[in-house]
């Protein structure tokens, strides 16, 4: 691990942080806000690649466990990632990975449909898997009461992923993967 990668990984932390600057919209069914912070591990994914992707997303959540206020509404700490939320904030590192996995074996140079088809399974359904029966078990309601109050989460998720995948093929293009982990 270079100091470049060091690098990259705090920066994508802290870009996910930032992400957390936009208010929450509070979903009164679930007690799970929409944000703009999980397009963190779509972006972190896609450009920085698996590895550093996952560690970007790890980083973001150690953050998180120790209390930093760094989700979107100055929230932070163990309770929120045992909380409702916590499937979906737990799964960023994975998600950070598998999305880093899926663009890197899509295209070279990395184009818009493989990256946003990385981001779709990588940055949305996985998280969905993990989030909707972590809702359920928390919340002490049905998996498909968890499945039907999270599909409001889907339309933003979806122009997230759009927006995810357009930057990250405009940024691999100025700066291709190899050159982002030269040291």
């Amino acid at each position: 691990m270079t100091t470049r990668d060091l690098t990259h990984i705090a920066l994508f932390a802290a870009v996910t942080a930032a992400l957390g600057l936009l208010p929450p919209l509070m979903l009164p069914l679930l007690g799970v806000p929409i944000t703009a912070q999980s397009m963190g591990p779509m972006l972190a994914g896609a450009v920085l690649g698996a590895r550093r992707g996952g560690l970007a997303m790890a980083l973001f959540i150690l953050l998180v466990a120790l209390g930093f206020p760094v989700l979107s509404g100055g929230r932070g700490g163990l309770g929120i990632l045992m909380g409702p939320g916590g499937g979906f904030l737990l799964a960023y590192p994975a998600a950070g990975y598998v999305v880093g996995l899926l663009c890197a074996r899509a295209a070279r140079p990395l184009r818009f449909f493989p990256a946003l088809g990385g981001i779709l399974i990588g940055g949305i359904v996985l998280l969905y898997l993990a989030g909707i029966p972590w809702i359920a078990a928390v919340a002490g309601i049905g998996l498909s009461k968890a499945a039907v109050g999270s599909a409001w989460f889907l339309p933003g998720d979806l122009v997230k992923a759009v927006v995810a995948a357009s930057i990250a093929v405009t940024v691999r293009r100025a700066v291709p993967l190899d050159e982002i982990s030269r040291a």
